[in-house]
C-alpha cells in the first residue's frame, strides 16, 4: 500500500481486509480489498476487486466491486467494470460492457500468498497464510477448502497426525497454524505441490496453482 501525491494505492497482489479512510484522498486499487472504504474518490481499476461497504464522492469502476456502495455525485462503470449489491449513485456512466446488477453473486475464491516455502532436507515448515491464502469475501475460513494434488519430495500433513498425509485442508487450518509440509528426504533441490480451492458453492479458484518448496541443507 503507497501514498503518492494524495493518491491511496493499493498495489497489485496486495490483500488489504479491514477499513480504509483515506482522509478526502482518491484511493486506487489494483489489488484485493475486503472491508469498509471512505474517500473523496474510489478508483477500482481492472484486474482489482473490491467488497464491502463503500462512501464516496465519486467512483470509476474498471475492476469488480460488489457490497453496500454510495456515491453521492458521479460513478463511472467502465468496459470492463462490474458492479453489484446495493449502489446508491448520483449520477451513473456506464460503458457498453460494463454491468450492474442489484443480485449479489456467489463470489469464487482465489489464491493468495508468495507460494514459496523453504524446509530443511527431511524436516518439516508451517505453511502460513503469507506463503498460501484462500480470499473469498463471501465464505467462512471453515467453508474454503484447499485442494492438493501432484506433490513432488514429501506430502502436507495436519499437526494432529504428521505422519499421515492429508490431500485436503481448510483455510481455517491455515488460520490456526496446523498444516505442514514434510520433506521426504531425498537429495533434489526442490519440492512442490498444486493447489486449488473451492467454496461452499463449489466455486473454484481456476487452474491449480503450484507451491515451490526449496530445501535447504
Amino acid at each position: 500500500m503507497a501514498d503518492s501525491r494524495g493518491v491511496l494505492i493499493i498495489g497489485e497482489g496486495a490483500v488489504l481486509k479491514g477499513e480504509v479512510k483515506s482522509g478526502g484522498q482518491k484511493v486506487e486499487i489494483w489489488g484485493y480489498v475486503e472491508g469498509k472504504v471512505s474517500a473523496s474518490e474510489v478508483v477500482v481499476q481492472e484486474g482489482g476487486q473490491l467488497f464491502g461497504t463503500v462512501n464516496s464522492d465519486t467512483a470509476e469502476i474498471r475492476g469488480h466491486i460488489q457490497g453496500d456502495v454510495r456515491v453521492q455525485q458521479l460513478i463511472q462503470i467502465k468496459s470492463t467494470g462490474h458492479a453489484a449489491g446495493k449502489i446508491k449513485y448520483g449520477r451513473l456512466s456506464m460503458e457498453e460492457g460494463g454491468e450492474l446488477s442489484a443480485h449479489v453473486r456467489n463470489i469464487p475464491p482465489t489464491i493468495g500468498g508468495d507460494l514459496d516455502l523453504t524446509v530443511p532436507k527431511g524436516g518439516v515448515v508451517r505453511i502460513t497464510t503469507a506463503d498460501l491464502n484462500a480470499l473469498d469475501p463471501d465464505d467462512k475460513p471453515e467453508d474454503l477448502h484447499f485442494q492438493i494434488s501432484n506433490a513432488a519430495g514429501g506430502y502436507l500433513a495436519l499437526s494432529s497426525n504428521p505422519k499421515l498425509p492429508v490431500s485436503s485442508f481448510s483455510q481455517a487450518d491455515l488460520e490456526k497454524g496446523v498444516v505442514y509440509f514434510a520433506h521426504d528426504g531425498s537429495d533434489a533441490q526442490k519440492a512442490r505441490f498444486n493447489v486449488q480451492v473451492t467454496d461452499l458453492s463449489g466455486a473454484s479458484s481456476g487452474p491449480a496453482k503450484t507451491v515451490n518448496v526449496a530445501i535447504r541443507t
